[in-house]
């Protein structure tokens, strides 16, 4: 099994002294393509790290160029304007960018739950976000914190909306939460002092937030999402298009990237704690990841009709039949 960690800063620096020319330009015979790649500083970058070093990207005549971006909103504005030509993103800010009429595409999953994901008793085992309560709040489940105050890292993004489809499930109304934006360290801070009822971590703040004795509430994630991919990378619209080898042969290499981390934990681990900057012991107690090889139209589809039922989208975004690229 893999372990999945967020970390901070982290750059990415991969792929050999090569001679190389842009996406936009024609190799000539012999020589490599450049790609530069937006990735969000996780331990899931490990897979395409790994694909580098085991020469996946090479065979295809691609060097790979990685940047850490800000935030999916940031690395989407940077490939749309042509300052970077494939970056990490989740669905859930592809199909908001798509509902302003951003042009993106998705070539590949980049990370996601494997297929009995939905089956596990501890799916925490899997989601590396984690809803918890403080240990003598008496708060049981998602239902309780009707009216209570949840801190999130941001307003109307991943965990906002994962953690309200969790107390909706659960049989609670998410309009009545008092939605704080506080960072991680804040946020657990926040929780220990009693100033919020909950809070919404990712790894590593989740095995501090369980350390401390506090409640694991609902693994949102794996909850919303369901098995398949939910870190993707995607493109312009019209870059597959332009460069229609270069979005090929980078397809086919991280798929191949994915299905080698998932068949060599122990080295995925190492690159992870490597890329991260994290200590190896830490993205050990934390949850695992998967790296899909597919993206399926019905996963996506499925997060736009989840966005409208919960009141994060007024309609669902009108998904083109080109959306996902199918690399020949």
């Amino acid at each position: 099994m893999n372990k999945r960690i967020v970390a901070l800063g982290s750059v990415l620096a991969l792929g050999a002294a090569l001679t190389a020319c842009g996406a936009d330009e024609p190799a000539a015979e012999g020589e490599m393509t450049t790609l530069s790649v937006g990735t969000i500083g996780i331990g899931s970058d490990a897979a395409i790290a790994l694909g580098v070093e085991q020469g996946y990207f090479e065979e295809e005549g691609l060097q790979i160029e990685t940047s850490v971006v800000a935030n999916p909103p940031a690395g989407i504005a940077a490939a749309q304007s042509g300052q970077m030509d494939i970056t990490y993103t989740p669905s859930i800010p592809l199909l908001n960018g798509l509902s302003q009429s951003v042009d993106l595409q998705i070539l590949a999953a980049a990370d996601g739950y494997p297929a009995d994901a939905a089956d596990m008793e501890d799916k925490s085992q899997v989601d590396d976000t984690g809803l918890y309560a403080a240990a003598d709040s008496g708060i049981e489940s998602a239902a309780d914190l009707e009216g209570k105050s949840v801190a999130v890292p941001a307003r109307n993004a991943q965990l906002e909306v994962t953690i309200a489809n969790s107390i909706q499930n659960a049989g609670g109304d998410p309009s009545t939460v008092n939605w704080m934006v506080l960072d991680f360290s804040s946020a657990l801070q926040s929780l220990e002092q009693g100033r919020i009822d909950a809070a919404g971590l990712v790894s590593p703040f989740t095995s501090n937030a369980a350390e401390s004795g506090h409640q694991l509430i609902a693994s949102p994630g794996v909850e919303f999402f369901g098995p398949g991919a939910v870190g993707l990378w995607v493109a312009s619209g019209s870059f597959a298009e332009d460069n229609p080898e270069a979005a090929a042969g980078f397809v086919r290499a991280i798929n191949k990237s994915n299905e080698y981390a998932n068949n060599n934990f122990e080295e995925a681990l190492d690159k992870a704690a490597e890329l991260t900057k994290v200590d190896r012991a830490v993205i050990e107690a934390g949850a695992d990841t998967y790296w899909p090889t597919e993206v399926t139209e019905e996963s996506i589809s499925a997060v736009n009709t989840s966005l409208v039922e919960l009141g994060y989208l007024e309609s669902e975004v009108e998904l083109d039949d080109n959306l996902i690229y199918d690399a020949p």
